[in-house]
């Protein structure tokens, strides 16, 4: 009786080592491959993409999203075909055949406000009732969302302006300065008419491009961006560090 006690404590004993030495392996083995095999976190990948001009959203929610970023991004091409059709016509009608606005309003409110007058009196005589035409009223909450967002990209851009002319931010100086400028040379090659309607072709197909490419596009423009960061780091050494702003600002202080 002894012995069988005696040989079953050592089988007990060995079958209990296998056991933790099974479970240790178990344990190592699902650590290293979680180590190996756990992939970067969302946070990791996106901190690692570059997107055009530091964006976070979607183009879709960059153009403001509904109606008019589904125009932009060809979602509905029915209606983003017919807007540019539209834009087209009214650019050859003013640009091409030289027809003036004012008098283009006056023939459309003829032609719509005498078609109205014949359609009314043929079914007033037809049916002894005059036609159902609806009432239009510009509604005020719209009109005062559209006016308030107005108000506020005024303010902020009277905001920079301001920041600007005190002469704290050179850089943004500069960049306003050039666009001025290269407004200026556009604005001379063509009138202002073609110069909305070079910039409504413009958002019509470069979003749509851009997000269908965006992979490809994005690394170039990082690519773009570090040479324009050096080439403004050789600029600043040599041409802006030696304007003496913050001489003239004490003295100005002073004064």
């Amino acid at each position: 009786m002894a012995e069988e006690i005696e040989k079953s404590v050592p089988a007990k004993e060995s079958l209990m080592d296998k056991i933790a030495e099974k479970i240790h392996h178990h344990d190592s083995s699902s650590s290293s491959e979680s180590e190996y095999e756990k992939p970067d976190s969302p946070s990791a990948v996106k901190a690692k993409i570059y997107r055009l001009f530091g964006r976070e959203k979607p183009v879709h929610k960059v153009l403001g999203g509904g109606k008019p970023a589904d125009v932009f991004l060809w979602r509905d091409k029915k209606l983003s075909a017919a807007v540019l059709g539209v834009a087209t016509a009214i650019w050859v009608l003013f640009e091409l055949v030289e027809y003036h606005l004012l008098s283009l309003l006056c023939h459309i409110s003829i032609l719509a406000l005498g078609g109205l007058f014949l359609w009314s009196n043929v079914h007033t005589f037809i049916n002894k009732s005059s036609p159902q035409i609806p009432e239009i009223h510009v509604p005020e909450e719209a009109f005062l969302v559209v006016a308030s967002s107005l108000r506020n990209e005024l303010n902020q851009a009277f905001v920079i302006l301001r920041s600007i002319a005190l002469g704290r931010d050179l850089k943004k100086f500069l960049m306003i300065v050039v666009g001025l400028w290269i407004i200026s040379v556009v604005g001379n090659w063509c009138n202002f008419l073609t110069l909305v309607y070079i910039c409504f072709v413009i958002l019509h197909t470069v979003p749509m491009l851009y997000e269908k490419h965006e992979d490809k596009v994005d690394p170039l423009a990082e690519k773009a961006m570090k040479e324009l960061q050096k080439q403004y780091v050789v600029f600043d050494e040599k041409v802006l560090s030696k304007i003496p702003i913050a001489s003239l600002k004490a003295k100005a202080k002073l004064g």
